[in-house]
């Protein structure tokens, strides 16, 4: 049995060879027609590297609570691998955490899984060759072996079939990798553990603001930003760097406050609606984020409530209908206690209020997520349906992000701020949308700031049963 540092350096080993030798056999029939030897698909050289975990059944000692790093099971656990540096962490960790509990043994083999040629061209100028030319002699992505059916207890295994080890493979994760560069215009390097979603620009300038200053402490290195940010000393009015052309050219637009260990915090501005929430949740679902949490704006839903309260969602009522084919309305959306608690002592922290006179400001209950952008005309309709739910706040992305966090088992949460009362004549007209957001956007901002480092400080207790199935696989 290969120790750790071991495995993940055959992980690399494998994996760069197997680019590598991709990559020249492209470039020689870019170059003069070259085709590539035969041998090549026989011996699997243009193949992911295949992670292979052999239980049979004895342990070390008791079983550990921790809803995560479990094998349920004897048998043989694989997947195959991509960008082994990016995730070597990640992979560090989940192998260490079976070695304590399990006797196991872990090898790493070429598999049968092949790289597809779009993932390896960087670099690489394809001149007159056309793309059908190369996927007639290369591998090339094909959507039918492409898909989440690990994450939503779809078995696809015959009965013999090894099992699998983690929710997502080589060709989900590379597939995943190359939309969210084209999406937030960032490396994915850059990508933290700890993601906030906003659905408005303005929470961008507060937050690179903040950011740039942050850089050189508490051990954030740099601030990384679509449209080529990057900032790696303290940086005042850091919003100034900005780039006019991100939202031309990215369609959700990132921003990563850096910490050497991937532990630091990103901004997405996803924009506006469930479409977007879905989209890039998918992609980032593949980095195993620690958490994910939604700092938008909402309407509020209560006659009670005044522009600029907050509103934690404990529950969802789901009328966004992007996710009904994979994870129907009728199934419920635990709130997860760890990050429902951090998010009250985050506001209570950033407001200096607390008690009643924080309920004043901040109130519990259900949000509708929507994705009719003009519900307000069918007035009569909604009104009763979100009178028969309870809720209080109406907004496009948070049951979908917190419904895809349910789905690919990343802790989620979600804290918005009401601008506008559409039920109570109080709508979002120009001169009162800006006063609320230059009254709001700052403070909100900081709890969600604070909200990600009181998480961090949490480590493997935010990571709860809730979000797991009867038959798990055992990486998180």
């Amino acid at each position: 049995m290969h120790s750790v540092q071991e495995t993940l350096a055959e992980l690399v080993r494998v994996y760069e060879a197997a680019v590598s030798t991709l990559k020249a056999d492209i470039a020689a029939f870019i170059k003069d027609g070259t085709l590539p030897p035969s041998d090549r698909r026989a011996d699997r050289l243009w193949s992911y590297p295949e992670l292979r975990v052999t239980y049979e059944g004895q342990e070390h000692g008791s079983a550990s609570s921790r809803a995560f790093g479990r094998l349920p099971g004897r048998g043989t656990y694989v997947t195959t691998v991509t960008r082994p540096h990016l995730f070597a962490d990640y992979l560090a960790e989940q192998l260490a955490l079976l070695e304590q509990e399990y006797v196991i043994n872990v090898s790493v083999v070429r598999s049968a899984q092949e790289i597809p040629f779009p993932y390896v061209l960087d670099g690489l100028a394809i001149g007159a060759v056309t793309p059908a030319e190369l996927a007639a002699h290369f591998p090339t992505t094909e959507l039918a072996m492409i898909g989440d059916e690990i994450a939503d207890a779809i078995d696809r295994n015959a009965p013999g079939d090894p099992l699998p080890l983690a929710l997502f493979d080589g060709l989900r994760t590379d597939f995943s990798l190359a939309r969210l560069a084209h999406y937030t215009g960032t490396s994915v390097e850059h990508c933290q553990q700890y993601i906030l979603f906003t659905n408005y620009h303005r929470y961008v300038d507060e937050f690179v603001d903040w950011a740039g200053k942050q850089v050189g402490q508490n051990d954030y290195i740099a601030l990384s930003g679509a449209g080529g940010l990057y900032l790696d000393t303290p940086t005042d009015n850091a919003r100034a760097r900005l780039s006019d052309t991100a939202w031309r050219r990215h369609q959700m637009p990132a921003y990563h406050l850096i910490r050497e260990d991937r532990s630091g915090i990103t901004l997405v501005n996803i924009g506006v609606g469930p479409s977007n929430a879905k989209t890039i949740t998918d992609h980032l679902a593949v980095l195993r984020p620690e958490a994910w949490l939604m700092i938008g704006h909402c309407g509020g839903l209560r006659e009670s409530q005044r522009i600029g309260d907050y509103v934690l969602a404990h529950a969802y009522l789901r009328d966004d209908h992007v996710l009904d084919p994979v994870l129907p309305p009728e199934i419920p959306l635990p709130a997860i206690a760890e990050v429902q608690q951090a998010l009250a002592e985050a506001a209570e922290s950033v407001s200096g209020t607390g008690g009643a006179d924080l309920k004043k400001r901040m109130r519990t209950g259900t949000i509708v997520t929507t994705d009719d952008r003009n519900w307000e005309l069918r007035y009569t309709h909604s009104a009763r349906r979100f009178s028969q739910s309870r809720a209080i706040g109406i907004d496009m992305e948070s049951a979908t992000i917190s419904a895809q966090g349910f789905r690919f088992r990343v802790p989620y949460g979600t804290l918005l701020c009401v601008s506008d009362k559409p039920l109570h004549g109080e709508l979002k007209l120009p001169g009162q949308a800006n006063r609320f957001y230059e009254e709001a956007i700052g403070a909100h901002l900081a709890i969600g700031v604070r909200t990600c480092e009181l998480l961090r400080d949490q480590g493997a207790r935010l990571h709860s049963r809730k979000l797991r199935a009867f038959i798990e696989p055992p990486f998180r």
